[in-house]
Order: structure tokens, then sequence, then C-alpha cells
């Protein structure tokens, strides 16, 4: 007669972490312990900490097998490599060793359970080296209940040790985190979630698109096992293979789209294209193409303020470059970076906020996401208060063209700032708007040919950089809110530093003209003219 077949087990549990090389993204907490370990200096305590699924518990049970594993000859000690075969490390990974025990502090919250405990380290352990208790999510106890095990807690017996976990350290008492020693377990990354996913369906024998992966690393936010929970799902969403019904299932992006209800990246770009354009009609038009292709409001909110995100990131001169970047997303990403200012980045961003938080609770949220964006459309380039204040000071100003697209709706119109009346007023507004070194580059380094606004043909000097023209060009059209046309030519006026150069030589040979100056110069031959006396005449 056949063995039955074993019950299949799910990936998040199959693939626990049984040591701690196979513990992933937590480098520097393993650093720690195994240092600790070595050089004897172990604590009573231990209080893992961090969101769901980056291995806390898996931890704790690692650290009650470096503890209590004896070695394949069983004359072993502590060690931050565990064996995996001697008779401790065998029964705590299928938890069965009678000196580890797991309570659950969220189905055992109470004085009496804690009581328990209490009464028990007092009795050495029956077969290992420590008597390990590890309480999962601690922070569910009772305030008596972490008030009784206070005492036990900062004097144990040296044969006992504690280890804790939890998801909301903040509802630790801290009389209790002080006689901790805390690991603050950290998101992984999600590359990294990536690379161990590849393993994993490699070891299922299953094939998968590596922009697959990614997606579900992306999901996961960190979490190893709700990547792992989603990456089941998606084998079992898959098709198989070509060839027979025993082939392997395969894992693609498109389907791990249309199983989670996410927007690919290229559609999201596209949207906020259309956003930043102004083009009502087609804006609509796409959102509901997404929304009939089962991508839910919400996800195509959320895709808008990543993407927002990363333009800003960019903006501030942050390499946000990763594998599954394509080079389309790159450049388009650095396009909005450099015509973009950070007040409009910044006002987009909180707009978006917005919409996500009343798509979220919305009634009906894909007539919300429309709204939402048509608001962003209409809003996303109003002047900030300071500068709206200012253009009503100051009479008004003229109102920007219609953008591209549906530019009868007037989506996109705004009132931008007044263009600057002279040469030195430009300068002075870069000043104001924390741009110094194009505001400096433009006093020494630029001679003006013409200068009428959006219109402006300059004579560069020798000083001036190279990559001048590249950086003033967003800069005009972010303080203007105008597209301006600049030209080098020949001629034109000496540099603003170059005539208040000639300003003070004529100030100072007047003063030298002057008969009481001439007569001290006579008198005293070695006697120069003092700078500040050529400032007060002036």
């Amino acid at each position: 007669m056949s063995d039955s077949p074993q019950p299949y087990r799910v990936l998040a549990r199959k693939y626990r972490p049984r040591n701690f090389r196979e513990l992933i993204g937590q480098d520097a907490m393993v650093q720690t312990l195994g240092n600790a370990i070595k050089r004897g200096r172990l604590a009573h305590a231990f209080l893992m900490t961090g969101v769901r699924g980056v291995g806390k518990t898996s931890t704790a049970r690692l650290i009650a097998k470096a503890l209590n594993c004896i070695g394949p000859d069983g004359q072993g000690g502590p060690t931050i490599d565990p064996c995996g075969v001697c008779e401790p490390c065998l029964a705590i990974a299928e938890g069965r060793h009678i000196d580890v025990v797991e309570m659950d502090a969220a189905s055992h919250t109470g004085v009496d359970d804690v009581r328990e405990i209490i009464e028990a380290v007092r009795y050495a352990a029956v077969s290992a080296r420590y008597k390990i208790y590890i309480i999962d999510e601690v922070h569910m106890l009772s305030k008596n209940a972490f008030n009784a095990l206070l005492k036990t807690l900062e004097e144990p017996p040296a044969h006992v040790k504690f280890l804790f976990a939890t998801t909301e350290v903040n509802k630790v008492p801290v009389t209790v985190l002080s006689r901790c020693q805390r690991f603050d377990l950290r998101r992984i990354p999600a590359g990294l979630l990536a690379t161990h996913f590849a393993h994993v369906v490699e070891a299922e024998s299953v094939a998968a698109e590596p922009d697959a992966l990614a997606l579900i690393a992306q999901a996961a936010e960190g979490s190893a096992r709700d990547g792992l929970s989603i990456l089941d799902q998606a084998i079992a969403h898959a098709e198989m293979g070509p060839g027979s019904d025993d082939a392997a299932p395969i894992v693609t992006a498109a389907q791990v789209r249309d199983m989670l209800g996410l927007s690919d990246r290229g559609s999201t770009r596209r949207l906020l294209g259309l956003l930043l354009e102004g083009d009502t009609g087609a804006l609509l038009g796409a959102v509901r193409d997404q929304y009939a292709l089962g991508v839910e409001p919400l996800s195509l909110m959320r895709g808008l303020m990543e993407l927002t995100h990363a333009v800003t990131l960019v903006k501030a001169g942050r390499d946000i470059a990763s594998p599954g970047q394509s080079a389309e997303e790159r450049e388009a990403l650095a396009e909005w970076a450099s015509q973009l200012g950070f007040a409009p980045l910044h006002r987009l961003w909180q707009l978006l906020v917005k919409g996500h938080e009343e798509v979220a609770n919305a009634v009906l949220p894909i007539e919300s996401c429309e709204m939402a964006l048509l608001r962003v459309m209409h809003a996303a380039t109003m002047p900030d208060p300071g500068e709206l204040a200012r253009i009503l000071r100051e009479g008004g100003a003229p109102m920007a063209a219609p953008a591209a697209g549906n530019g009868a709706s007037g989506a996109s119109s705004a009132p931008v700032a007044r263009l600057p009346a002279s040469f030195a007023d430009l300068i002075e507004s870069f000043w104001q708007k924390g741009k110094g070194q194009l505001a400096q580059e433009l006093h020494d380094c630029v001679g003006v040919v013409r200068f009428a606004p959006p219109q402006f043909d300059y004579r560069p000097t020798p000083q001036l950089p190279a990559d001048f023209t590249a950086r003033l060009l967003p800069a005009l059209r972010e303080i203007t809110g105008t597209v301006w046309q600049v030209a080098q030519a020949d001629g034109g006026e000496p540099t603003l530093l170059e005539q208040e150069q000639s300003k003070a030589a004529d100030a100072r040979a007047q003063i030298l003209e002057t008969p009481v100056v001439k007569a001290a110069m006579a008198a005293f031959p070695d006697a120069e003219l003092d700078d500040r006396l050529e400032q007060w005449s002036a």
C-alpha cells in the first residue's frame, strides 16, 4: 500500500529560515548576536520588533536554537550557526522541545498566565542548556501582567532567557523595554525579496518572469511572509507552460498585475503626462481604460503618488535607478524633474494624497478618482499662498495660455508670476527663490545684449560655466511660469560686475583729483586711499 501524499504546505511556512544564513535583510542584528555569543555577553531578555512578516518569531526560534545547540557530536556550545541536526535543534524546529515554551500574548493576556511563567522559571531546564520563553505579540499583555513580570525579567535565573516579539513596540511599557536587548528588524528591500523569491520558484520548479517577481516584491512592502503568500497565489493563478498538463506553471508580470489589480508603470507615466498637460478628455478616457482592465482606483492613485515622489527625488539629485527600471522611465523622470519646480511638485503630492484619502473612503471609488484627478489638474499649477498674495499686492498677473490638448476647458490655466521688468529685477528674483549660484553668474559673467522677456540675448564672459544655459532655462520657467528664448550674442552691455567696477574706478579717480586728497598724498607719498572712503563718497 502506497503512502498517502503529504499535505501541501504554504510557501510562507515551507521557506521559513532554518538558520541565520537564511534570514534575509537583517545582517546587522545577526552580526550583533554572533558577536555576543562568541564573547559570552548574552542578555537575559531579547525584544524583536518590526512590521509583520520580517522574521520576528523566526528570529526568536533561531536564537533558541543558537543558545541550545550541542552540535552533531553532542559537545558543542552556543553558536550563531546552529547545526540543525542535533536533538535540541530538531526539537525546537518541530516545536516539541520541553524547555522552549512559546506563548501567544494575544490569547494569554492576564496575570494568571504570567504567574505560571514566574513559578516555572525557578526550576532548571530538563534537557536543554537554557529554558527559553518566547512570547509573541507581547504588547497584548495587560498592565498587571507586565507589572507581575518585571521583577523576574530584571533578575531571572541564569538558566532562563526571555524572547519577546511585537509589531507595536510603542505599547510595551518603558520599564520592560529597559530590561531587554532590543532588535529592530527592518523592512526587507524589494530587490532582496525579488532575489529570494527567485530562489523559491526555482526550488518549486516554477518559471517566473523577473518583472513578475519585482511586482510581488513591491506589493509585499518589505514583508517576506506577505510576499511568499502573494507568490503562492500567483503560482496558483498562473497558466501551465506549453507542452502538457504536467508542465511547470509560468508566472508572468501581466498575470500578477491582473491578480493584484495593479496598473503597469507605462500606463501610470502616461496618466501623469496627461495630468500635467491638462488634457481633460484624454485623462478621463485613460482612467476609464485602466478601470476596465481591472485596475483599482486606489491602486491608480497610489501609482501616481509613487511616480510624483520619484520625480521629486530625481529633482533633488538622488539616484533612484534600480535594476527593474526601464530606460523610458528614467528618461521620463529626468525630463519631468527638469521641467517642474519643487513648489508645483509639493502641491501635486498634497493634492494626490488628499485624493487617495477620498478614494479610499468613497462610496463611488472610480467617480471619486476622476473628480480627484480633475481637481489636481485644475489646482496643481496654482501659485502658493505667498506668491498669490504678492500677485494681488502688485495688481494681478497675466493668465497662462491653456495647456496642450483640450485647451477649451481651461483646465491648466492659472495665474503666473509677472515677468521681470529689468535684468536687475530678474537677478533679484533669483536671489529670492534661493537660486544664488545662477544669480551670481548672471551678475558677474553675463552682459545683456537684449532683454525683452521672455526673450533674452546675452554675451558670456570666459568665466561663465559651459552648462549655464541648460541650467538657466528650467529656472526661468520655474520662477516666471513662462518658456523663455535664450541665446548668446555679440556686443551688448558690460556685465553688472564690470559696471560696478567701472563706477568704483571713476569714483576713486574723482576723489584722488580733489585738492584735499592731492595735498594729503603729496605730504604722505606712501599713503593709500581707504576703500571705506570710496564707499562713503559713493
